[in-house]
């Protein structure tokens, strides 16, 4: 089953975006991405690909998970996530392990967003957030990332006190790509409470990165904006 998925893979590579996700990816010496290898598949295949693979065997996705091939990690993801949301309580437990132990091929902000919230942040919705404490506290940067992007999860469900207490613990963080998913988690937890937003940032403006303060606020009115990029 696992090399009819890779076939697959491969029947819907488009060898021709190679360079340009390269670029986009940073996959090129001295970027976050360095050394990934692509296909050239684009997501929706990746997705339909996954839902065809649904069945594949929780081992082959953690094989699958430690490819060098960024698409075939990408599907892995798609199918632990899957699983994520739709399985009892012991399935839920495997794919995290799997996840935990596979964080180390989850090393891009796109490999993160597909799966963090499934994954991580539903199993903290109803665990608690010990994990997002531990990740966010990681030297990885991928690590803090699925901190953070997993509380998208908690923010659907109405629980907005994990994306803030992270977002003020990560101020200090120095990575853009981290700066631009708190601001993410930010707007998506203003989307649910203005006021706690714009409170949270006239504390914490000053100190705010201004790609954080920005992705944050880029919901908000032109005047609010400008009043709070001003503080």
């Amino acid at each position: 089953m696992l090399e009819d998925l890779r076939r697959d893979l491969r029947a819907a590579a488009e060898p021709d975006r190679v360079p340009q996700l390269e670029r986009y990816f940073q996959a090129f010496p001295g970027g976050y991405g360095e050394g990934d290898v692509f296909l050239g598949v684009r997501v929706p295949a990746a997705r339909a690909i996954a839902k065809r693979h649904a069945a594949l065997p929780l081992q082959d996705v953690a094989s699958l998970l430690r490819s060098d091939v960024h698409d075939e990690r990408l599907v892995a993801l798609l199918l632990l996530a899957r699983r994520a949301e739709r399985g009892d309580e012991d399935e839920r437990r495997a794919v995290l392990d799997i996840y935990l132990a596979g964080t180390a091929s989850i090393n891009n902000w796109d490999l993160v967003d597909a799966s963090a919230p499934a994954v991580v942040g539903g199993w903290v919705l109803d665990h608690d957030t010990a994990l997002l404490d531990t990740l966010a506290g990681s030297d990885d940067l991928w690590e803090r990332r699925i901190a953070m992007i997993a509380t998208l999860r908690l923010i659907r469900a109405g629980e907005l006190d994990p994306t803030y207490t992270l977002a003020e613990r990560l101020l200090s963080d120095d990575h853009d790509l981290m700066h631009k998913a708190c601001g993410w988690m930010l707007r998506e937890a203003g989307k649910r409470d203005e006021r706690r937003l714009v409170a949270f940032i006239e504390t914490h403006a000053a100190r705010m990165p201004r790609t954080m303060l920005r992705y944050a606020i880029e919901r908000l009115p032109a005047d609010e904006r400008a009043r709070l990029l001003a503080l």
